[in-house]
């Protein structure tokens, strides 16, 4: 199975697992043991994308408690650091992956690591679910039905040629054409040391 319609399989499985209860506070069941480590790690990255992608939604709510939002403000922040984390630990697993191949003097970089570029897949996952359920909302208009149908077409469209992307990625850092140079993401805004506003408060 390539790489990319596991990932896929995976994601849809966490978004549809999601859905059973539709609750951002239900605890992850991840069905997948650490001994098989990339299926633990995209199952759980997916989750995290789930259930801040609910979150997004709740805090746009313009009836919503400015207290509440305040929270959910605070929660999105902490999962944008976790979703962070699990990027990282996806692209140190490839980095093992790849820790044998002999790179080619005329390797070069790539814009993105692999594990951001199965971010953005998860992420689409996302879109291409929720946009299938507009798709077929019986309670919606027929002129909003075809506009999310034509917007899904282009979002399966987007899921094959990313598809095609990561795979020639791998198959070029497998065959050392390209190789890893990962950057830890050092996102300041949470950290006590580097945001002014914390810093601040802590003399």
């Amino acid at each position: 199975m390539k790489f990319t319609d596991k990932a896929w399989s995976i994601f849809n499985q966490s978004i549809n697992d999601y859905h059973k209860h539709d609750d951002v506070n239900r605890q992850i069941e991840n069905p997948y043991s650490e001994e098989d480590l990339i299926s633990h790690l995209l199952y759980k990255k997916n989750w995290i994308d789930t259930v801040q992608w609910h979150l997004e939604d709740i805090i746009r709510d313009p009836q919503i408690d400015p207290v509440e939002a305040l929270s959910l403000k605070r929660w999105i922040d902490k999962s944008n650091q976790e979703r962070t984390d699990m990027v990282e630990y996806v692209d140190s697993w490839f980095l093992q992956q790849y820790a044998n191949v002999e790179v080619k003097s005329d390797a070069t970089y790539n814009t993105e690591s692999p594990a951001w570029a199965i971010d953005r897949f998860s992420i689409l996952s996302l879109k291409v679910y929720h946009m299938k359920q507009e798709a077929e909302r019986t309670d919606a208009t027929p002129e909003h039905k075809a506009a999310c149908q034509t917007k899904l077409d282009v979002l399966n469209q987007q899921h094959q040629d990313l598809s095609i992307a990561i795979e020639e990625l791998l198959a070029d850092f497998e065959a050392g054409k390209k190789y890893m140079k990962v950057y830890k993401q050092m996102k300041m805004y949470n950290d006590e040391d580097l945001n002014p506003v914390l810093y601040a408060n802590k003399k």
